[in-house]
């Protein structure tokens, strides 16, 4: 059940990946159409903001249509074979779902206690309602586009091969699950206008609840967001509040960029303004306690291994500061001393938390790009004490970072990068030399993305022992038949791997963010039948 719940939360990451290019866009956009900000040239009319409002209008694209991204974001993550075909069954079963809504509540909206007949075209917000394609629908937002996509996968998976009769040869494939599909909407249409409409009202409450509850809440978010980074069932956690309507409808990251504006000419707080934006403080852990971990790392190396650790955590760094890939700092601690990981949920909570008390919200789910171009910037000229007491925070905490991990670094002799045997490298899980393998069928010596899955698929048994294989942002999430026959860490790590987490039968090898070229090619070689 584990690797079933893990695989399906890395499938959820397909389509998030999209989000923060469009993010960074939006608020680009925004910023320089602020006459605030550029003075006149930003003045309405002009033809620098017509432009730039272009731009703008373009980046809205995958925030409208986020339903539709997951629909086919999910099966392209989670079927076993045909996935693309699986994409185009699911993206037409999820329209016809709407379809029967729609209908459902035309005719009998009152008995579900839905004012079907209210205007959505200039406000939906409060209505429930939503346009999806043209179709005017309940506002399930991406939880119910997952479930519906979740359901013709497992239709798909089970029926998409099934041999029918010759005489109904025409029906097969892709066109017998998406009749399938049809027919199960009807019941799954009715159940969503009954149950949907009673847990809208209980979002609201919750949305309410968490306003209300403060810092306790976002200490408890934050801290789970983390710590359940190494089970891969984080996405659960923040998905709903960042791309779903936990906090606010649309979620988080939508509703600040559709504010951002506003927020940069208002004076007011920005706790005040949007008190929900501290459910997305989790990327200032990707800037502040990489720093104070590497020095961390750096001083407690034996000497003789110092530069060899320098050179490893410089490039690591910069990704983590930069881009907000962590996982290397991350897996390199969780695999030698996991108690150093929870100490480091903990404080990454404790930072987002005096963070929120102190006045600093915001959609700050990146690395340092992200953040500066979609909040230091477009909102630095009335709002710059927040973001200088952010930083003044984020380095405190930098520094208990250093002499806490330091302290149980020696306290406890663990074997942080550089404090290996004297016969063993220096090592950040970064990619060791490895020697080229031969030609396989077809794919060339000098392809890195196949050197590295050819060695991820001889370590994980061969072709005949993997069940099914997907990734998210950053693994390779492969379920195996036998667990027995996987090769130590070290074998992974011999073609790039960072690490590996193991789960009975399902295992994560983190690889970086070539994991879906990664994934390609070892999808290539299963095919081709190479172990």
């Amino acid at each position: 059940m584990m690797q079933k719940i893990q695989r399906f939360g890395g499938a959820m990451f397909t389509p998030v990946l999209l989000f923060t290019f469009s993010g960074i866009i939006l608020a680009i956009s925004i910023m320089l159409t602020n006459p605030l900000i550029l003075g006149g040239i930003a003045a309405p009319g002009t033809l620098w903001t017509q432009f730039w409002t272009l731009i703008e209008n373009g980046g809205w694209t995958v925030f409208n249509q986020m339903e539709l991204l997951f629909v086919v974001g999910l099966p392209l993550g989670l079927a076993k074979e045909a996935n693309g075909r699986a994409a185009m069954e699911s993206l037409i079963t999820y329209l016809t779902f709407n379809y029967f809504i729609n209908s459902i509540l035309t005719f009998w909206g009152k008995t579900f206690g839905v004012n079907f007949s209210v205007d959505i075209s200039q406000q939906a917000a409060g209505t429930g309602l939503k346009m999806i394609a043209g179709i005017k629908t309940l506002d399930t937002s991406v939880l119910g586009a997952i479930v519906i996509s979740a359901v013709v996968v497992w239709i798909h998976n089970k029926y998409f091969n099934k041999k029918l009769p010759d005489w109904l040869g025409v029906f097969q494939g892709s066109a017998f699950v998406v009749i399938i599909g049809f027919f199960l909407m009807v019941p799954i249409a009715f159940l969503t206008c009954w149950i949907w409409p009673i847990v809208q009202r209980g979002i609201s409450s919750l949305q309410g609840f968490m306003t209300a509850s403060g810092f306790i809440g976002v200490w408890v978010y934050a801290f789970l967001e983390r710590v359940l980074i190494p089970t891969g069932l984080h996405h659960f956690i923040y998905i709903p509040f960042i791309y779903g309507p936990a906090a606010v409808p649309g979620g988080t990251m939508k509703y600040w960029l559709a504010h951002l504006q506003e927020f940069s000419h208002s004076t007011k707080p920005l706790k005040v303004l949007f008190p929900q934006g501290g459910f997305d403080l989790f990327g200032n852990d990707k800037i502040f306690p990489p720093i104070g971990i590497a020095a961390a790392f750096y001083v407690t190396a034996k000497k003789e291994k110092r530069k060899q650790v320098l050179a490893l955590l410089i490039p690591a760094g910069l990704t983590a500061i930069l881009a907000g890939i962590t996982e290397p700092f991350e897996f390199s601690f969780l695999f030698v001393a996991p108690v150093l990981f929870v100490i480091h949920a903990i404080l990454c909570a404790t930072m987002e938390t005096t963070m929120y008390l102190f006045g600093v919200v915001g959609d700050m789910q990146d690395g340092l790009i992200g953040i500066m171009s979609k909040n230091w910037l477009p909102l630095f000229a009335n709002h710059w004490s927040t973001y200088l007491t952010q930083i003044i925070i984020g380095l405190i905490f930098t520094v208990i970072y250093f002499f806490l991990f330091r302290f149980l670094i020696l306290k406890f002799n663990f074997a942080t990068p550089g404090r290996e045997a004297d016969d063993t490298d220096a090592k950040l899980y970064t990619k060791a030399d490895y020697k080229k393998k031969k030609e396989r069928e077809g794919f060339t010596e000098n392809n890195q993305y196949t050197e590295s899955a050819a060695t991820y698929l001889d370590a994980l048994g061969g072709y005949d022992n993997i069940e099914d294989v997907t990734n998210c942002a950053t693994r390779l999430r492969v379920t195996v038949k036998n667990e027995k026959s996987v090769l130590p860490d070290a074998a992974f790590k011999a073609g790039g791997a960072h690490g590996v987490v193991r789960h009975g039968k399902a295992f994560q090898v983190i690889v970086g963010l070539s994991v879906p070229q990664v994934r390609e090619a070892f999808e290539r070689l299963m095919k081709q039948g190479i172990k």
